[in-house]
């Protein structure tokens, strides 16, 4: 399945919501989209994974790549009602007690 990417500004963060599968084939755009905007520097960055249906680990790079970039420039980074399938995944990791998780968006 294909991944969409839509990004919306709030007063204090950006929003990034995929809808698909974020796995080797797809999530370089999602990275792409998640990198440029914590290059602004400006507002945290939230990545609601409600409407993804499968990650694989290179999406879960994805999401730790950004974490990392968003504590190195001191800004923050959580993920929005991660669906099912992609808590699973990250409770396998252990990466759930690592990221901020947001029950809704």
């Amino acid at each position: 399945m294909a991944l969409d990417i839509d990004k919306r500004e709030t007063d204090s963060s950006w929003m990034v919501k995929a809808k698909g599968d974020v796995d080797l084939y797809t999530s370089p755009a999602l990275r792409g989209v998640i990198l440029k905007l914590l290059a602004k520097g400006d507002k945290a960055l939230g990545v609601d994974l409600s409407e993804v249906l499968y990650m694989d680990s290179s999406g879960v790079a994805t999401l730790v790549e950004g974490l990392k970039v968003a504590n190195n420039a001191k800004t923050g980074f959580f993920l929005t009602a991660p669906s099912e399938s992609v808590m699973k995944v990250l409770q396998l990791a252990r990466l759930d007690a690592v990221f901020e998780i947001r029950n809704s968006v």
